[in-house]
């Protein structure tokens, strides 16, 4: 793996900062400097109550010599040991709980600690960071690029679905979330998905936490429901949803807000989705964070109906861009040199010739060939998952083509049949 001396050299704490790693006896310190970086009207003891998400041995805080234990930044990350990506499963950290205190900020603490981040990275042979950003342009600066999208539709109740055959044979069933109970069913069908970016909740920490139904979570809401399709006993889809009562001078004005969607087949999905629209005492649905291919958009006869809102969903930044490259598939052959810029990790600079055929094995290689397309480590990351475009990133002037066809061969190389995304912000 590459040096990171650079990059860590040039952005080092100011004098009597240092980084070190965290322990679960000091959650009430990364609550407290939580809340200064995203400030919140919750107490720290209601959130103390909440099981902490964190795995603890990828926590570090940087804390201040002349105020011992006091936390004046944070940096975390979730392991997503087997995440997809387009014809394959990766290693990918999950960069999260970033924050500086106030006090602190514009010293370069950030910087300083994406390169540790960047370093533990290829400690763990993790050729890809993915985060969720909670300001759009903090991130690319440090490589990473928009790599999906998804969509949050609000609809009224009653809003019509074509119909899908087999969907009458599946029984839906309404309880009350519980850990115990629904637990495993959660688990088991959101990491059969197969879709890009498709990140599951696989440590016990990230698991409790989402399963715990504290009522900062429910934002005037009920408890959590969650709606069951089965078919001859067997789950094939759920739904994560909340009601609030509401009502007008004509009568209910509920609404219903839906933090999750899994179904294994459309009928499944047609199935939910039938049951979420049709609530009593309800004028109005909210999805979750759906994919921009969700089988809700095409089964819906009147789509101009549903109010949408395109959100920005996973960043990527590739960490190795060798491995990276190589352990996705392409749907079309493609032979292709790639110049790649990258001034934070430049041993993933240069020129790489990447070949692979149809949904076959890859490599990708240093080359001293001519180059065909030239383009950032950022854009390269915004193409990876194969839900952002070469042909839209050149369109942009952020990709130059060199030689002529390259351009649209890679575009159509690097697609992929499944939109990528998330389904939850990690």
């Amino acid at each position: 793996m590459g040096r990171m001396d650079d990059f860590a050299n040039a952005a080092a704490y100011p004098d009597g900062l240092t980084e070190a790693g965290l322990t679960p006896d000091r959650l009430r310190d990364v609550l407290e400097l939580d809340m200064w970086a995203f400030p919140t009207a919750d107490s720290i003891e209601d959130l103390l109550g909440v099981p902490s998400p964190l795995t603890w041995d990828r926590a570090f805080g940087v804390t201040d010599a002349a105020r011992p234990g006091e936390l004046v930044a944070l940096r975390a990350s979730y392991p997503f040991s087997d995440t997809p990506v387009p014809g394959g499963r990766l290693k990918v950290a999950g960069l999260t709980w970033v924050g500086v205190h106030p006090q602190w900020r514009r010293r370069g603490l950030l910087r300083t600690m994406i390169a540790n981040h960047f370093a533990h990275c290829r400690e763990r042979s993790e050729p890809i960071s993915l985060l969720y950003a909670a300001e759009p342009s903090i991130y690319g600066r440090f490589g990473y690029g928009l790599a999906a999208r998804h969509l949050l539709l609000t609809l009224k109740r009653r809003a019509e679905l074509r119909p899908v055959h087999g969907a009458g044979e599946l029984q839906v069933r309404f309880e009350t979330v519980s850990a115990e109970r629904h637990g495993d069913l959660i688990a088991g069908l959101h990491a059969a998905v197969d879709r890009p970016g498709w990140v599951t909740r696989e440590t016990p920490e990230l698991a409790a936490m989402w399963l715990t139904d504290s009522p900062l979570f429910s934002h005037g809401h009920e408890v959590e429901r969650i709606a069951i399709v089965e078919r001859d006993g067997l789950p094939v889809g759920y739904a994560l949803f909340r009601r609030k009562s509401e009502w007008g001078p004509a009568g209910p004005e509920g609404s219903v807000r839906v933090s999750e969607t899994v179904a294994t087949d459309a009928a499944a999905a047609y199935a939910l989705w039938a049951r979420l629209l049709d609530l009593d005492l309800t004028a109005e649905v909210t999805s979750g964070m759906l994919a921009t291919d969700d089988p809700l958009l095409s089964l819906l006869v009147d789509v101009r109906a549903a109010k949408a809102a395109w959100k920005d969903n996973v960043w990527l930044r590739i960490i190795d861009l060798p491995t990276a490259l190589a352990t996705r598939q392409y749907q079309s052959d493609v032979d292709v040199v790639l110049e790649v810029s990258d001034t934070l990790l430049p041993d993933n600079a240069g020129r790489w010739r990447l070949t692979a055929g149809a949904f076959a094995v890859a490599s990708a290689e240093r080359t001293d060939a001519p180059a065909d397309l030239v383009l950032d480590v950022r854009e390269l990351g915004a193409a990876y998952l194969g839900g952002t475009s070469l042909l839209e990133l050149a369109g942009a002037g952020l990709v130059t083509e060199l030689r002529p066809g390259a351009l649209r061969d890679a575009s159509v190389a690097f697609g992929w049949p499944v939109a990528p995304g998330s389904s939850w912000i990690f």
